[in-house]
């Protein structure tokens, strides 16, 4: 037992003057605890190629330049690579604390080997040239020169291929590629005392055919006098409203131009999976071509849900944000393609769009309707233009006219248009409209979808103190 006790004693002994060897041959020369400014060595008057910190963060060096010597034993004063260079020992492996304990030296090298771009309009062959360049101009008193690009002055994104810009921003592709197609929508009536023509609401759509044919929301372009169209070159025209299905939101518009037009392609959104990358594209607040990215939610979200009473449609729930005047516009996958359209926002980061799909079946029956000539091309029209009566508009005409009847809600008359139904009925200016077919009109809505279903209208107006019935035979016209 004690040779066991004696034998581990010496091992033990053994050890420890093996370490300090070791820490002998490591720590002689090396950094010292404490940093003594008084040990540093004297600094040249001219650094070329700069100032850094010796690797013992203690003295002030020259930094070295690209080819110059740097490392060593790790002792105050050894040199230090300069700005973007990096030490490297023979066979391109970098200089470490490891390097260092073995008293290697090694060579500074330029981190990187792209070409760049220095604010003097010359392209140089890396940073490192740059450094020294801007170095030198600085040591005679001159403007540094500064780097403002990577890659060759004049070059672009395309020319530098190994950019992670040009690798990955695949958001940027699939705008580019779908923006040409996309549109501003803009909607205009006429007032009331001045007649003029103002914009009062603004939407988007795309465009789905090169002839012209649009797609957008049925709620963008219902009850407007004049829906116009932009284009993302600034070209603007006035549109047809071709078809309209109200329960599905969803219209189709035509522009006339003598030029194609680029289109975007409908994909399938039945293929669709949440998690997806999409891309909102629109005009929201009438600001052109606005881009907001996403991922799609869930891909079958029921109308009833969001509170849609009639609605049998699922929607495609998405976190892009869709604000006002996104509505129409196109929400897209990462190829380009079409798979819905968006139309609701309940909060941030809660929207959401009609399916592709559901365009998809929109524009063949409505093909079907209009080959067939019982499209929505004619609408019943009896030459009218009213505004829903509030209490305060009612309050602001009683001001104004003297024989303004004593109510508060319906379809007031704004205008009559001569030699139309309204005017052939009796309708007048200023008249309110409370009643059609027995049926109670609140709004100018109201009377605006009576007209739709019905062929004879028993209209009820007010007129000064009187109620007074006419009969009123819309016709139909193309819109």
């Amino acid at each position: 037992m004690i040779l066991v006790t004696l034998f581990c004693i010496c091992a033990l002994v053994t050890s420890l003057q093996a370490d300090a060897r070791l820490s002998k041959r490591y720590v002689i020369g090396g950094c010292p605890s404490h940093c003594d400014k008084s040990m540093c060595p004297t600094m040249p008057k001219d650094c070329s190629t700069g100032q850094v910190m010796d690797h013992c963060n203690c003295c002030l060096v020259c930094a070295s330049g690209e080819g110059e010597a740097c490392g060593g034993v790790g002792k105050l004063g050894d040199p230090v690579c300069g700005e973007s260079l990096e030490c490297s020992v023979t066979g391109g492996v970098s200089y470490s604390a490891t390097v260092r304990r073995r008293g290697k030296q090694g060579v500074c090298v330029c981190k990187s080997s792209d070409p760049v771009c220095g604010s003097d309009g010359v392209s140089y062959r890396d940073i490192c040239e740059l450094k020294r360049v801007s170095n030198r101009a600085q040591s005679l008193q001159q403007p540094p020169v500064l780097f403002i690009q990577r890659g060759a002055c004049g070059t672009s994104l395309h020319d530098n291929p190994n950019s992670l810009r040009y690798k990955y921003n695949f958001i940027a592709d699939v705008v580019e590629k779908i923006a040409p197609a996309v549109v501003h929508i803009e909607l205009y009536r006429k007032m009331v005392y001045s007649k003029r023509e103002m914009a009062v609401a603004s939407g988007s759509g795309f465009v789905v055919s090169d002839d012209g044919l649009i797609v957008t929301n049925a709620h963008v372009v219902a009850n407007k006098n004049r829906v116009k169209v932009e284009l993302k070159n600034g070209a603007s025209y006035d549109a047809k409203i071709k078809d309209v299905d109200e329960k599905a939101d969803i219209a189709l518009i035509k522009i006339d131009l003598p030029n194609k037009l680029p289109v975007l392609l409908l994909g399938r959104s039945a293929d669709l999976r949440p998690g997806e990358f999409v891309v909102a594209i629109g005009s929201p607040f009438s600001l052109q071509n606005t881009v907001t990215t996403g991922i799609v939610s869930t891909t079958q979200r029921g109308g009833k849900e969001l509170g849609l009473r009639n609605s049998d449609m699922d929607y495609i729930q998405t976190d892009a944000i869709i604000n006002y005047g996104n509505s129409g516009g196109p929400l897209v996958n990462l190829d380009g393609e079409v798979i819905g359209i968006n139309t609701l926002k309940v909060t941030a980061g809660i929207s959401f769009a009609i399916p592709s799909d559901k365009i998809r079946q929109f524009l063949a029956e409505s093909y079907d309707r209009l080959a067939r000539g019982r499209g929505t091309t004619k609408k019943r029209y009896i030459g009218v233009r009213m505004m829903t009566l509030t209490p305060s508009l009612s309050k602001e005409l009683k001001g104004r006219l003297r024989d303004f009847p004593d109510i508060t809600s319906g379809a007031y008359v704004i205008e009559v248009i001569s030699k139309t139904p309204a005017a052939a009925g009796g309708l007048k200016e200023h008249d309110v409209i409370i009643s059609i077919n027995g049926q109670r009109i609140s709004t100018a809505t109201d009377v605006s979808a009576i007209i739709k279903k019905e062929s004879s209208l028993r209209v009820v107006v007010r007129r000064g103190n009187e109620d007074i019935i006419l009969t009123i035979i819309p016709m139909e016209i193309d819109p």
